[in-house]
């Protein structure tokens, strides 16, 4: 049985792996090399969601330092489309080039990523981030046929990205209660009554009233009943990946108000277990949208360097900010990484001087904890999967 205190690779009710697909103990959260930000990423037209998006899964450390060791392309065998070969490749060149590069094996494989993308149309980030995590993910599974649904959740991309949320619900005439779970890669946040990041992740472990045509029928009653339902995560993620909706679906408009994020988050108070320990995050990059709808606009990131200081990355442009710069962003996606033994409130400096960078080698460990997903097969419900110029310090 999986709980949120627990390493496992599974939640309630799912049978454990057959397999381990990836070893949960190579998975490092510290990055392995000590070096500032790499290359921006030329823009070909409308591409600047795609280079946001690339750059941030190139500084998420524990992918990085996987695709950094060469691993994954050592073992492959697969023949034609190979996403993590890809990634290999893009982020060994990035963080190892001094002039801009072309991401021309990533435009290459673009329809294969998702057959509705379309070069040179301005697509949504988040859409696309979901659909490069899945093809990773694919790719993780390419060589291994038949795989139970738990067996699928050890491969290191499930390892990093993956969480399960539990939904309860709590029948209002027998109190009976209901526990389901489901796999998610990122958690959308609804922020249209929110001002701040705790504020929707509050909202959306708020229970929720079941009546009317919305009620619940109850298998111990054995009718449809009042009843409240509640979500709350249940297994955390390595890499916390968080989508502020700020896109509507049907008028195509955009909430730009700035929703406040910390660049520590406790994960504690959301969980299904929420007395314990902090379950902290720390902040590591942040995917901003400019613009008044999801049709047109510009997309850019700030990600935090394996050397801890902060870098604004706009296409070709790669330029040194400050972590007050960062936390004032109109950010669209949020990746937060596992910290262990960061206490709350604490706040590492992220200056332009070295040697006051926050000590990065201690936040994060290699651990297995909290490693628990499922297969593309297990995604369901509420779960979205549907995740230059050189550098010279100035500020905004």
């Amino acid at each position: 049985m999986a709980t949120a205190g627990n390493d496992s690779f599974i939640a309630e009710g799912m049978t454990p792996p057959q397999r381990i697909l990836f070893p949960p103990e190579k998975i490092c959260m510290v990055w392995q090399q000590r070096q500032s930000a790499g290359a921006g990423l030329r823009n070909v037209g409308n591409t600047c969601f795609l280079n946001a998006v690339l750059q941030c899964l190139t500084y998420t450390p524990p992918l990085a330092n996987y695709l950094l060791s060469r691993e994954h392309s050592q073992a492959c065998r697969q023949q034609g489309f190979c996403m993590m070969c890809i990634m290999e490749a893009h982020v060994n060149k990035v963080l190892r080039s001094v002039s801009a590069i072309l991401p021309l094996a990533v435009l290459r494989a673009f329809r294969f990523i998702g057959e509705h993308f379309q070069l040179g149309r301005e697509e949504d980030a988040h859409d696309f981030l979901c659909c490069t995590v899945n093809a990773m993910q694919r790719a993780c599974l390419s060589a291994s046929n038949d795989l139970d649904i738990s067996s699928q959740s050890t491969t290191i991309i499930h390892q990093i990205f993956g969480g399960f949320l539990r939904s309860r619900v709590i029948c209002f005439s027998c109190k009976a209660i209901s526990d389901s779970y489901e796999a998610f890669l990122d958690v959308p946040l609804d922020i249209k009554a929110a001002s701040s990041l705790t504020a929707a992740l509050e909202d959306f472990v708020t229970p929720e009233h079941l009546d009317g045509e919305n009620c619940f029928q109850c298998s111990k009653c054995e009718k449809n009943v009042a009843a409240t339902k509640r979500f709350t995560v249940h297994c955390a993620p390595k890499v916390l990946a968080v989508c502020l909706k700020r896109f509507d679906c049907f008028t195509a408009g955009k909430i730009s108000k700035l929703v406040e994020y910390p660049e520590y988050l406790d994960l504690r108070p959301y969980m299904s277990q929420a007395d314990g320990e902090p379950l902290l995050y720390s902040l590591y990059a942040v995917l901003v949208h400019s613009g008044v709808s999801c049709h047109g606009g510009h997309y850019f990131c700030y990600t935090k360097a394996s050397n801890g200081l902060w870098y604004r990355m706009d296409d070709e442009s790669v330029q040194l900010r400050s972590i007050d710069t960062v936390l004032r962003q109109q950010a669209y996606l949020l990746f937060y990484a596992r910290c262990s033994d960061l206490r709350i409130g604490e706040r590492a400096s992220s200056s332009l001087a070295p040697s006051h960078a926050p000590s990065f080698l201690s936040p994060c460990v290699a651990s297995s904890k909290q490693a628990g997903s499922v297969g593309p097969q297990g995604l369901t419900g509420r779960t979205k999967v549907t995740l230059g110029s050189r550098v010279r310090a100035s500020e905004e």
